[in-house]
């Protein structure tokens, strides 16, 4: 474990549904999203920093707007999928069901593709509910 820890939290809004869901998340619905990022280091930078919160803004906000903000996040198995599509709606496809779990895995992949040392990611769906990845 490293001894300094930086979260930088990022809100968004999303709609999902869970396919073979017995409840009512099976149906098309949206969330206002928070996103709560852990980038842990070793030692600080030259300021003090493990990193400017600016620069985890500027990669991963700009991710996240792009790619997961105001779009239906459907599973590439999802028979709404392609309906959706022609019908010119923002939909973000995923290989695997859109849970919380699987998107906060999806938010690490992108930070850490992008060179930050993320420790875990997580995804708030509601004021009660959370879903975390560590990598």
């Amino acid at each position: 474990m490293k001894p300094y820890q930086v979260t930088k939290t990022m809100e968004f809004s999303y709609g999902h549904r869970l396919l073979n869901h017995d409840g009512k998340c099976r149906y098309l619905h949206g969330h206002n999203g928070i996103v709560e990022l852990d980038v842990d280091a070793e030692r600080l930078d030259s300021m003090g920093m493990v990193i400017d919160f600016t620069r985890i803004n500027e990669i991963v906000k700009t991710w996240v707007d792009e790619n997961l903000d105001h779009r239906m996040l459907l599973s590439k198995e999802d028979p709404m999928l392609k309906p959706m599509q022609d019908a010119g709606e923002p939909v973000y496809v995923m290989d695997k069901n859109p849970t919380a779990e699987n998107i906060a895995a999806l938010i690490w992949d992108a930070a850490h593709r992008a060179g930050l040392d993320v420790s875990e990611v997580r995804v708030w769906e509601t004021s009660t509910s959370r879903a975390a990845y560590r990598g």
